[in-house]
């Protein structure tokens, strides 16, 4: 068994391998496509440049996974700047590849299509141009793709936008007509490598919305309790007129990497005592009662639930710690479990969700209607307001950011919600 799997990786990473070495050299031959008419000299130091900079990213990326566990400690914006570099450079990369390889093959269905067509000629008539608009276009896009992710890494990750939401509903209770709800997600305070400053904005744009009440929709750290530990103070600072609430994420949980249970669980247990010290209520399962002007609705708050990760929500048992009220809100980190157990299902007409991040990247401009993230990929509802009959589903796209450093039309949100009496 051990022998198979190990074939299995290195399968893996020669697929691997050859697939990036695929992209590099339609990415590089892209570039050659521009440089016909230059000089000998010219030629070679866009050859010496980009082959310059690829075998250094390939180096940096390898010492990087190599020391990622002690440079994430002791060297952490060393490997954050590296780790943004390479998405920096390869994202463009990626999108001349495709658009030359494209190119390429539009080339040779014409090449087939002339020298087998029954008309063709002896002399072959005219020529098949290769410097085509699919491949300007491709060196335009990426040229595009450069810029957006160098602001994403450098200013983009910390754009905080607050989005407005109002929830309309006919169930709602008089007395909580316009009462206003901050709702963030995701903080992954661990990619933020202690850096303050630029986070505590994010801060005061929330408390400068005088809420009612924030809630938190999980995933506070990357992996465990110990890199919250330094933002226990800039959370502390976080103010609410009625309360703060909060839940886990999958990645509160110390699922991830290698350690011994008893570490995990001992995260687990720490990262609980945090929430607390930070100011939130954590709700694990739970349900309480909110009420305003001697009226009450239902808040249920569960423990992550994914299709595909950890489902240790218990949305029976949260439901347990409500009375009959006939307006809910429910606190799941993940928005697949509104669509597994939530929708049409149970009497909960606000569902607070996040996870998705929008992938951190996409595009927005609801004037001309245009919504997309490779999030939809993998899940149909990604971010923003969704509506089903007298329910309603809100995913925020995250305040933080894990993996790709950064952000590219896909700014991390501040949600301010009001809800109405209809």
């Amino acid at each position: 068994m051990a022998r198979t799997q190990g074939l299995s990786m290195v399968f893996g990473l020669i697929v691997f391998v050859l697939i990036l070495g695929f992209i590099e050299f339609y990415a590089f031959k892209s570039l050659l496509a521009i440089s016909g008419g230059w000089s000998i000299g010219a030629k070679l130091a866009l050859k010496l440049t980009y082959w310059g900079i690829t075998v250094s990213l390939v180096v940096l990326a390898f010492l990087a996974f190599r020391n990622f566990a002690v440079w994430r400690v002791e060297s952490p914006h060393i490997l954050s700047l590296i780790l943004g570099a390479i998405a920096v450079v390869f994202f463009p990369k990626l999108i001349m590849a495709v658009f030359h390889l494209t190119d390429d093959i539009r080339y040779a269905v014409a090449w087939v299509v002339k020298n087998w067509s029954s008309t063709s000629t002896a002399s072959g008539g005219e020529a098949i141009s290769r410097a085509t608009f699919i491949t300007k276009t491709g060196q335009v896009l990426g040229g595009l793709a450069f810029f957006g992710f160098l602001y994403g890494v450098t200013r983009g990750r910390y754009n905080y936008h607050v989005i407005n939401q109002t929830i309309v509903s006919e169930d709602l209770p008089a007395a909580f007509d316009g009462m206003r709800i901050v709702q963030f997600s995701d903080a992954h305070v661990g990619s933020f490598y202690n850096d303050f400053e630029p986070v505590k904005e994010g801060i005061r744009l929330i408390n400068e919305l005088n809420a009612d009440y924030i809630f938190f929709t999980g995933d506070l750290v990357n992996n465990l309790a110990e890199e919250a530990e330094p933002w226990i103070p800039i959370f502390q600072g976080l103010k609410a007129k009625k309360g703060k609430f909060s839940i886990f994420g999958n990645h509160d949980y110390a699922d991830y990497g290698m350690m011994p249970e008893e570490k995990r669980l001992a995260s687990r247990k720490r990262l609980v005592e945090i929430h607390d010290e930070m100011g939130f209520k954590l709700m694990m399962n739970e349900g309480v009662e909110l009420e305003r002007g001697g009226q009450k609705i239902g808040l249920l708050g569960v423990e992550n639930w994914g299709k595909g990760f950890r489902q240790s929500g218990d949305l029976k048992k949260a439901k347990a710690g409500v009375n009959g009220t006939d307006f809910n809100i429910l606190l799941t980190h993940d928005p697949t479990h509104w669509e597994e157990e939530v929708l049409a299902k149970e009497k909960i007409q606000l569902t607070l969700s996040g996870h998705t991040h929008g992938m951190q990247m996409g595009v927005e401009i609801p004037a001309l209607n245009i919504k997309f993230s490779p999030a939809r990929l993998r899940y149909k509802r990604w971010g923003g307001l969704y509506q089903e009959g007298k329910q309603f589903l809100h995913v925020n796209r995250g305040f933080g950011f894990i993996g790709f450093p950064g952000r590219v039309g896909m700014p991390p949100e501040i949600t301010l919600i009001e809800l109405k009496k209809a």
